[in-house]
């Protein structure tokens, strides 16, 4: 869907200066003694600006209504954003919930459509409608593939997602925080429950991961169960996480052991028995899955897969273009990275120098607790010094804090490289960047300013936080996103530093091309997984021919995008998209481009598709020409 009407609709700098227009006139007849007909038509004019604005904010009223319904519908949403609303409760994961949602949404639809005059609106209330008309037409289009989706992977999934939303999330600032944390210990079982028969539901249909998922599903949900109060080791992370938070709250011993001896009750009463369901889930469905790895293996899985690539880089691009820009872009990549070579004196093969990046020592730190806080330390530091530099790149800054911090012990066998957690919109929690720190030759020193950027700033947190930040923008859209433009920009932002002296040692460099490399190649296995028909072996093998990352990492990545068909094509797609953009805008505009400006286009109002970024930037454009 282009949106191509999107550019007849009021610019912000159009809008901005017809408001500025109509103050200073406005001012002026006050002192005029007679009426004129210019001044009668300055009035008409001031007062069509006004119902302009005020067709505009009815709309963004509406659209604050209907999110507030929408988040007081999802107990976690609502402790996502730190309210404390409902916060015994976990979300309804039922089919009845679901379809309930789309129908609301549906009608959502149609009442804008029939309530709010579109050609009354201005430039940002304009963008607010399609984005709306786009996610709700999405969802239409999804609902055909409601149970082709995995309830449970490796990766994510209710059965690793409860514990880290608990520990992550659930804030304990009084006892009666703490009595909801056990609360939402009993109420487990429902929502374990629900996510049983929705994975059971799409299985009838010859929807099942492959036979390999099932190990390390089952192996992170035992860890979940592990250690008291469920045996005689050392307290399972569940009950660690309540143990510290309620002996935070400094309370009188008996109140404490009581809290602390309830959370443990409903542990053994609620959580483990909802866990052995999901283990049984696991074990019955490893009994009857196959080795196949892509959904082309399930009913109508090419025209599935095809309805994913399409989400996830909002772009009309088949599955052969995307696979052929990806051997194209390895192709360049590579040729870079022979530069690289040339000027560190390496001589021997591309493969020969990935393989001493590989295995030469200088490059990791030490696999133990100090190398893994010295990590810690040396990210932290790289992304203080950016902070330096972003005048530089942005005129608009995030209010939010962001920390450096390592992912869990718990989940890190199942967890991804790396990856960012969003602030508290109330700026109860800062934004997070986090580190998979389980094996350090996992996690090469010449990466970590790539990684850093990525994550960090000026990569998501300068999105994601800024996005949240926003004012005069519906909450749907300061809460919402678009994979290639969130992982586009991260991309992108790992390559913008460049442009100001960083990756000054021509190693970080090559760590940076090696990330880059690494996000054309999943262009490539993507599709080859889900629409070539290859094996899980055959894709490991590309990874592992043409990257320098150890075997270890193309083994999870793949792990990953069987798991996530379509999600890994996003990156590389969002990236070149900025960066054709940002180069149309600089030949457009000549002296007059300033990277400051093209990136406020890109940040300041949030997340879009694609098609419609290309239309903000050609309108940015039209208005500086």
């Amino acid at each position: 869907m282009r949106f191509s009407h999107l550019a007849a609709g009021v610019s912000a700098l159009a809008l901005l200066t017809a408001c500025n227009a109509a103050d200073e006139t406005g001012t002026t007849s006050e002192a005029m003694p007679a009426e004129t007909a210019a001044t009668t038509e300055t009035l008409a004019d001031a007062a069509a600006q006004t119902a302009e604005e005020t067709e505009s904010d009815r709309l963004n009223a509406w659209f604050q209504e209907v999110f507030d319904r929408d988040v007081a519908r999802s107990p976690m949403t609502q402790t996502f954003l730190g309210m404390k609303t409902n916060y015994d409760q976990w979300s309804d994961a039922s089919p009845e919930f679901a379809q309930e949602s789309f129908e609301l949404g549906q009608a959502d639809l149609a009442h804008m459509r029939e309530t709010f005059d579109y050609d009354a609106l201005d430039d940002s209330a304009q963008l607010s409608w399609h984005l709306f008309e786009y996610d709700a037409e999405r969802s239409a289009e999804g609902q055909r593939w409601a149970d082709h989706r995995y309830t449970f992977t490796p990766r994510s999934g209710p059965h690793m997602n409860a514990a880290s939303f608990l520990i992550n999330n659930h804030r304990v600032d009084t006892v009666e925080d703490a009595e909801a944390y056990i609360g939402r210990l009993r109420n487990l079982p429902v929502y374990m429950d629900q996510s049983i028969a929705n994975s059971r539901r799409s299985a009838e249909i010859g929807v099942l991961t492959p036979l390999w998922t099932y190990e390390p599903m089952i192996t992170t949900a035992r860890n979940i169960i592990s250690g008291a109060p469920f045996d005689d080791r050392e307290a399972s992370p569940l009950l660690a996480d309540f143990t510290g938070k309620v002996e935070a709250l400094g309370l009188e011993a008996d109140e404490q052991a009581r809290l602390i001896g309830e959370a443990e009750a409903a542990l053994t009463e609620a959580v483990a028995p909802a866990y052995e369901r999901v283990i049984a889930l696991f074990e019955e469905q490893a009994a009857v899955a196959t080795e196949d790895d892509g959904v082309w293996k399930h009913p109508d899985g090419g025209e599935f897969y095809n309805y994913l690539l399409n989400g996830y880089t909002t772009m009309d691009l088949s599955a052969e273009e995307i696979h052929q820009l990806g051997l194209s872009e390895v192709a360049r990549i590579h040729d870079e990275m022979r530069g690289i070579m040339e000027q560190v004196g390496y001589e021997g093969s591309l493969q020969d120098f990935f393989e001493f990046m590989r295995t030469d020592e200088q490059f990791y730190y030490p696999n133990t607790d100090e190398g893994r806080d010295g990590y810690l330390a040396d990210a932290t530091a790289l992304i203080d010094t950016m902070r330096e530099t972003l005048p530089q790149m942005f005129n608009t800054f995030p209010r939010a804090e962001m920390e450096v911090r390592r992912v869990e012990i718990f989940r890190q066998d199942s967890a991804g490289k790396a990856f960012y957690q969003r602030p508290a919109p109330n700026g109860s929690r800062p934004g997070v960047y986090y580190a998979n720190l389980r094996d350090m030759s996992l996690m090469p020193t010449y990466q970590m300013e790539a990684l850093a950027y990525h994550e960090g700033i000026p990569g998501h947190h300068m999105q994601l936080a800024i996005m949240q930040e926003l004012e005069g923008v519906p909450a749907f859209r300061r809460f919402g996103g678009y994979t290639a433009y969130t992982e586009g920009w991260g991309l992108y932002t790992e390559y913008l530093p460049k442009e100001y002296g960083f990756y000054s040692d021509p190693y970080s460099d090559f760590g940076r091309l090696a990330m880059e490399l690494w996000r054309a190649c999943r262009l490539v296995v993507d599709t080859g997984l889900h629409s070539q028909q290859w094996t899980r072996q055959e894709a490991v093998d590309y990874l592992a021919e043409n990257t320098p990352n150890p075997l270890g990492d193309s083994i999870a990545a793949i792990d990953r995008y069987i798991v996530y068909p379509g999600q890994a094509t996003a990156y590389k797609v969002g990236m070149l998209e900025i960066l054709r953009l940002r180069g149309v805008a600089e030949e457009a505009l000549g002296d007059r481009y300033d990277i400051r400006d093209f990136h406020d286009v890109v940040l300041t109002q949030g997340a879009m598709p694609l098609s419609v970024l290309e239309q903000r930037v050609n309108a940015w454009i039209a208005d500086a020409e």
